[in-house]
């Protein structure tokens, strides 16, 4: 058995361990070296019939997306190879991609997530498994360092995230290339990945070669590093930010609010969260920096009290105190503060931050 082969089947080995063992699991397999190497290694598992002891059954789902003539042949194609290599059941999920002002790439992965959720719900699958290296993960941190996120997006991809499980995240893209070569598969070689319209690819394909030429090998393993670090602190920063929210969130009708003076005294790390929180839970997306920063200047209590827009249809305005009282009084108006008047512009004392969906949800 060759070295690498071993390695992998460690890894995966290691996965289904940490994810309690899962009796059934699928192999997402788009018949590229990654996916086909992991599925050949999941197939190893399937035909002893157990892990550590833990029976085990392998299927696979192979998602056709459409986007490239000859797409279904080629997940026909694949299809026959995972039923060749042992998994059952294989089955090939056609999707449509549809626009959703992400990008192509971001529609493609929803998609084809979708699929996958819908494949195990179907087979009774426990866990997915997907075939990400640690070259991936090495992009993704510097497509993360290039768009200037955050603590959570230069995390990079974790090893388990609910049911989808990267056992390969510790292996280079060439080892599952010798993987396939070992186990005698030819792979599809998706034509995008080496497109320069996509940005992924062109960090795949120019960026990360160029930096390992011009600082030396181990780039990737670096990155892929800070990732792993970054993910432990962003599990901490995540907990504290949770238990702050809801230890704070008021919750009226369809409105959420955060007290002013208590959002004010968090440390800048747990304040940003917890607004983005507040956001997410009235239905709102994820915010950019930018979108946080604009909300979180309300508390400065200079010049406007909202409100704010965040991305997902929400609004974000600052609820005075004295405001809070003049919407006790007789005559006002529910959801408007001093008898339906607009929210004024300087609030005179603390009060709270109010996050309001532009729609209010359908029943």
């Amino acid at each position: 058995m060759a070295p690498v082969v071993g390695t992998a089947r460690k890894a995966l080995q290691n996965a289904l361990a940490d994810a309690g063992y899962p009796a059934h699991v699928i192999v997402a397999c788009s018949g590229g070296p990654d996916s086909l190497a992991l599925a050949a290694v999941a197939a190893y598992f399937a035909r002893r019939g157990h892990v550590d002891g833990h029976p085990v059954t392998v299927g696979a789902v192979v998602v056709d997306h459409q986007l490239q003539p000859g797409s279904a042949e080629v997940a026909a194609r694949t299809a026959q190879t995972l039923t060749e290599l042992g998994l059952a059941p294989v089955e090939v999920r056609t999707v449509v991609v549809a626009p959703t002002g992400m990008g192509p790439e971001a529609a493609a992965r929803d998609a084809r997530h979708s699929a996958l959720d819908a494949a195990a719900a179907g087979q009774g699958a426990a866990a997915i498994l997907l075939g990400h290296t640690l070259d991936d993960q090495a992009e993704q941190v510097l497509l993360g360092l290039a768009r200037g996120s955050g603590t959570r997006s230069l995390a990079g991809m974790r090893p388990a995230r609910g049911t989808l499980l990267r056992p390969f995240l510790g292996l280079r893209r060439a080892d599952t290339l010798e993987i396939c070569d070992v186990e005698e598969l030819d792979p599809w070689h998706d034509p995008s990945n080496a497109d320069p319209s996509f940005a992924r690819s062109r960090t795949r394909v120019e960026v990360l070669p160029m930096l390992e030429e011009k600082l030396g090998p181990g780039v990737a393993e670096s990155l892929a590093r800070t990732a792993s670090i970054l993910q432990l602190d962003a599990d901490y920063l995540e907990d504290v930010a949770e238990s702050t929210f809801a230890a704070l969130v008021e919750r009226s009708g369809v409105d959420v609010s955060l007290p002013e003076e208590a959002l004010g005294d968090l440390a800048p790390a747990i304040r940003f969260r917890v607004i983005a929180k507040a956001a997410a839970d009235v239905g709102g997306q994820q915010p950019s920096y930018q979108r946080l920063l604009a909300a979180e200047a309300l508390l400065r209590r200079q010049g406007s009290a909202g409100p704010v827009e965040l991305p997902g249809g929400v609004s974000v305005y600052r609820l005075s105190l004295a405001q809070l009282e003049a919407a006790n009084r007789p005559g006002a108006v529910a959801g408007q503060p001093n008898g339906g008047s607009p929210v004024p512009r300087e609030g005179a004392r603390c009060g709270k931050l109010v996050f309001r969906p532009q729609k209010p949800p359908q029943n």
